[in-house]
């Protein structure tokens, strides 16, 4: 009974994660532009809006289950914020010069977390179980990967060397699991 649970929670971990990473497949599919350099930042803003909206859900369900890990969260979700900013605020500047553009869509995909909490505490305070908190991480998840990996690592590489590109990435991945190691 027990492998069969741990067996549903694995598969249904990766439909939620191939489910994010399919939304994203279609906003990308569904943004025309002739300029890459935008459509990245256009892709990363929305994409990020769409796994902030979660992650605030995720933020206030938390903490109102548990104020201490609630607080922890919302410090690491804060802290990767800054890099999901920088790959907005970036790619906007670089391709229109506007300094304002690459500030507003910045600043719009991280409200959008607030309305994520919004969202939880109206709507979804009776949902605060491991399922739902499950289902809602890989999903999150899913749209961040699709977003590093097929939009932010090719379009890195494309304007600057792949070595320092690469090196980049594993170092960001060792950030983040040395992060986790810390907080646990």
């Amino acid at each position: 009974n027990n492998s069969f649970f741990i067996f549903f929670s694995i598969i249904m971990c990766f439909l939620f994660l191939v489910l994010g990473c399919f939304i994203s497949s279609l906003i990308n599919n569904h943004i025309p532009s002739d300029n890459s350099l935008y459509r990245v930042g256009i892709i990363s803003m929305i994409a990020i809006i769409i796994h902030n909206i979660p992650e605030g859900i995720v933020t206030f369900l938390t903490s109102t289950n548990n104020f201490k890990l609630g607080i922890v969260l919302a410090i690491s979700i804060a802290l990767h914020n800054i890099p999901e900013g920088i790959s907005i605020s970036i790619p906007v500047y670089y391709s229109t010069n506007s300094k304002t553009k690459a500030f507003l869509y910045t600043f719009i995909s991280g409200m959008s977390e607030f309305l994520g909490a919004i969202i939880a505490s109206i709507f979804l305070k009776g949902f605060n179980n491991p399922f739902f908190m499950g289902c809602l991480y890989s999903f999150t998840s899913g749209i961040m990967v699709y977003i590093s990996l097929i939009e932010l690592l090719p379009s890195s590489i494309k304007y600057n060397k792949a070595s320092r590109t690469y090196f980049s990435f594993i170092l960001g991945v060792l950030f983040i699991w040395i992060s986790i190691l810390l907080i646990q």
